[in-house]
């Protein structure tokens, strides 16, 4: 039984790419801070409208 197998070193990262994670991180985080922000005074906006 023959099996076409071809072993690698898991060492080279051939796909890795350069990032920064932590700045991934943090754009993340605060780009969904302020858009929940943003959209929770909306809603106290949209509130204020239609109450009555």
């Amino acid at each position: 039984m023959d099996v076409n197998a071809r072993a690698s070193d898991p060492r080279e990262h051939i796909n890795e790419e350069p990032r920064n994670d932590l700045g991934d991180l943090m754009n993340g985080f605060f780009g969904m801070t302020a858009f929940m922000t943003v959209l929770f005074f909306g809603m106290v906006i949209v509130k204020f409208i239609f109450s009555e």
